[in-house]
C-alpha cells in the first residue's frame, strides 16, 4: 500500500507514520507538512532513517500536493489550538482546517484513495457541557451521571451537537460534515476519530495545545507554570491518550480499513486515563524530581472547559484494541523525550 499522511511531520503524524513502518516495513510512506510548528523539523531525520519520504507542501494550497498516487490518506494536518483565530483574523485556521480538508478530499477522490481523518473532542458544544452537573473532589473536578450524553464517565456521541463550541472546533465538526457528503456524493471512503488530549514523545507542547508535554518541560528545564481559571486551583480535568496507543488503533483501522469504512466516534483515554492538572503536576514532581513555581490565575480563559472525558464504549463495542498506557506512562515518556533531546528542545 501507499500512504499520504498530511501534517505528517507534525507531532500524530509522524509518530503515525513511524508505527505504519514498523508495521507495514514494504510499505510506501509519504508526509507532507509544511513544517509550520515549530520543532517539526526534526522529525525529518527520523523520516530519513526510517525509508519515509518527506514532500514539503501545504494543505491549503493544492498544487503544493505530491504527484504520485496513494491508496490511503491519513489527515493529520490541523491548526490545534481552540484559541486560534480569537485575538486576530482566523485566516490560517480556517485555510488549514475546513478549506486545507476539502483540498485533501479532492486528492482523496481524484485518486480513488480513502481517508482516516483526525478530528477532535472539541466538536461537543461548550455550553452544553459546562452546564452539565459536576462536583469537587480533593484534586479535581467530577461530573456526575445524567441523561443528556455526558456521564462521569463522559461524552458519548448521542450528545447534542447545538451551539458554540470554539472557532477551531467548528472548523473540525465541518470538516466532519464535509467527508460525509464526499462519501455520499462520491463514495470516497472514509474514518472519522475525534480524539480528545493526545500525549507522549515529540510533542512540542504550548499554552494553549500539548498541555502534557508542556507541563513535563516545564519541569524538566524548571522553569514557571500557571494554574488557570476555575479559580486557580489546578482542579481542570482532561483524559489523556497516549500517542502510541493511537497509532496502535490506526494501524488497525488501516489493516482492515473496509470494516471501518463510514465509522466517526470518540477516541479517547477515557475516566481511567484523565489527570487534573494537579494530579499532572505530582506526576511530573514524581518523574523529573523537580518542584516548579506555579502560580494561580483564577480567572478563566475564552472557550476553556472544566472538564472533558471521551465515553469510547461506541468504539470499544467494535474492536479489542483499548488504551494501554497511563498518564504516568505518558509522562514518563514524555521526560525520557525531553532528557535525551534537551539542547535541541531547549533551543526552541
Amino acid at each position: 500500500m501507499s500512504f499520504l499522511i498530511t501534517g505528517g511531520a507534525g507531532f500524530v503524524g509522524s509518530n503515525v507514520a513511524l508505527a505504519l513502518r514498523s508495521a507495514m516495513p514494504d510499505a510506501r510512506i509519504t508526509c507532507m507538512d509544511n513544517l509550520y510548528r515549530a520543532g517539526s523539523q526534526l522529525n525529518l531525520p527520523r523520516f530519513a532513517e526510517a525509508g519515509i519520504m518527506f514532500h514539503r507542501g501545504d494543505v491549503r494550497d493544492p498544487s503544493t500536493f505530491p504527484d504520485e498516487p496513494f491508496d490511503l490518506m491519513i489527515e493529520c494536518s490541523a491548526e490545534p489550538s481552540v484559541l486560534a483565530g480569537q485575538d486576530g483574523s482566523p485566516d490560517y485556521l480556517f485555510q488549514t482546517n475546513l478549506v486545507g480538508a476539502y483540498h485533501c478530499l479532492e486528492a482523496c477522490r481524484r485518486h480513488r484513495a480513502g481517508m482516516i481523518f483526525l478530528s477532535t473532542s472539541r466538536i461537543y458544544p461548550i455550553p452544553r457541557l459546562e452546564a452539565h452537573p459536576w462536583h469537587e473532589e480533593e484534586t479535581r473536578f467530577a461530573w456526575d451521571d445524567g441523561p443528556d450524553g455526558i456521564s462521569s464517565h463522559g461524552v458519548t456521541e448521542s450528545i447534542p451537537l447545538d451551539g458554540p463550541r470554539s472557532l477551531y472546533g467548528f472548523t473540525k465538526l465541518a470538516a466532519e460534515q464535509l467527508i460525509e457528503e464526499y462519501r455520499e456524493t462520491y463514495g470516497v471512503r472514509a474514518v472519522i476519530n475525534r480524539c480528545g488530549v493526545i500525549a507522549g514523545p515529540w510533542q512540542f507542547g504550548k499554552v494553549d495545545q500539548g498541555v502534557a508535554a508542556l507541563w513535563v518541560m516545564a519541569h524538566h528545564f524548571k522553569r514557571k507554570l500557571s494554574y488557570i481559571g476555575y479559580g486557580g486551583t489546578g482542579k481542570q480535568v482532561r483524559d489523556m491518550l497516549h500517542v502510541y496507543d493511537l497509532a496502535e488503533l490506526l494501524v488497525e483501522q488501516v489493516s482492515h480499513f473496509d470494516q471501518w469504512d463510514g465509522w466517526h466516534g470518540n477516541v479517547a483515554g477515557g475516566l481511567q486515563n484523565s489527570a487534573s492538572l494537579q494530579e499532572l503536576t505530582a506526576l511530573c514532581q514524581e518523574i523529573t524530581g523537580n518542584r516548579i513555581p506555579i502560580t494561580s490565575i483564577p480567572a478563566n480563559r475564552s472557550s476553556d472547559l472544566r472538564l472533558f472525558l471521551g465515553d469510547c464504549s461506541r468504539l470499544f463495542a467494535r474492536t479489542p484494541w483499548r488504551p494501554r498506557r497511563t498518564p504516568k506512562q505518558i509522562v514518563s515518556d514524555t521526560h525520557e523525550w525531553v532528557r535525551t533531546h534537551a539542547d535541541s528542545l531547549k533551543a526552541l
